[in-house]
């Protein structure tokens, strides 16, 4: 025979499964309320989704547990006693607040909105246009992380990402921005010490800056080795508009894309070192959670972000019109 808990635990035990024996269900609760606020055990089914049967059997419930009769059923309606006038009021007032925080809750979550994307083109291309978002929404406030690892949305910390790709991400809805293409791309000063780029064989007095494998890329697009690239690389920076920044100062050729750096290239800060334009099949996304996606913030980023890149494909129309697989 198993030796007994101690007194006082016994105690507490029994105090325990006392009090939780007298504690109605939420449930008996919920249906309660709903009866009694629509005056009906069938309207009451209605709103939540259930029968009047069930309805019946939880305020049954509900009066056995408490002991106290909270309604008088006549054929046609039910009727609320003087004690369920007393407990309804208190429940009706008590999910009438919780209802309210909900909808706070939500409003809240409406308000801001926050967004995860590439360094380059958070830096270089969407930064600049998102006050005119805050113009057009001043009711949502916008939080911008810049990060090359991809977060997972699925974590709740982000609600929308730019991201770099061929679109396919599961449970993520997908949103074609604009095509990642490059093109060598250097100071005005450079221009000439970069006249012969486009023949690998040849040496270049200008080291390059950017990616190897866009590079690469580059000339292969062009019908060249994958091996045969001129010069030496510059310094080594870890983001494209740091590559961009390099070139801008005049410190070699940069490899970058005519889309992403267009500002630079309409103020004459920069001009294409060649004129081909090459592509490594990938693009630009907006992506989100599909749980999202009639998420009214979401839906007016979506519109606003998709005119944004409608006018700048227009105006670089002629960039991805040339642009050739690498």
């Amino acid at each position: 025979m198993s030796p007994s808990p101690p007194k006082n635990r016994r105690r507490g035990q029994a105090q325990l499964g006392v009090e939780d024996s007298r504690l109605p269900s939420l449930s008996a609760i919920r249906a309660f309320e709903a009866a009694a606020r629509l005056g009906s055990f069938a309207r009451a089914a209605s709103e939540l989704d259930t029968t009047s049967a069930s309805v019946s059997y939880h305020v049954r419930r509900l009066e056995q547990q408490i002991g106290v009769q909270l309604f008088l059923r006549h054929a046609q309606k039910v009727e609320l006693t003087v004690p369920g006038q007393l407990v309804a009021s208190e429940a009706t007032q008590a999910f009438a607040a919780l209802r309210a925080s909900f909808i706070k809750a939500l409003d809240t979550e409406e308000s801001r909105l926050t967004l995860t994307t590439l360094p380059t083109f958070g830096t270089t291309w969407l930064t600049p246009r998102l006050g005119e978002f805050r113009a057009r929404h001043p009711e949502i406030t916008l939080t911008l992380d810049l990060s090359v690892p991809a977060h997972d949305l699925t974590e709740g910390c982000f609600d929308v990402a730019i991201r770099n790709g061929h679109g396919q991400w599961p449970g993520l809805r997908t949103v074609p921005l604009f095509p990642s293409i490059f093109m060598p791309l250097c100071a005005p000063a450079l221009k000439g010490a970069a006249q012969n780029i486009a023949n690998p064989r040849a040496k270049l007095d200008v080291p390059l800056l950017g990616r190897p494998d866009w590079w690469a890329a580059w000339y292969r697009a062009q019908g060249c080795a994958d091996d045969t690239l001129p010069g030496e690389f510059g310094t080594s920076l870890p983001t494209e508009y740091l590559d961009i920044a390099a070139a801008v100062a005049g410190h070699g050729i940069a490899i970058g894309s005519p889309i992403l750096f267009r500002a630079e290239i309409l103020a004459g800060r920069l001009v294409p070192a060649h004129e081909f334009v090459a592509t490594d099949g990938r693009s630009f996304w907006m992506v989100f959670p599909s749980a999202k996606e009639h998420r009214p913030k979401i839906a007016r980023f979506r519109e606003w972000l998709c005119g944004e890149v409608e006018r700048e494909l227009c105006a670089t129309r002629d960039y991805v019109r040339r642009a050739r697989p690498g």
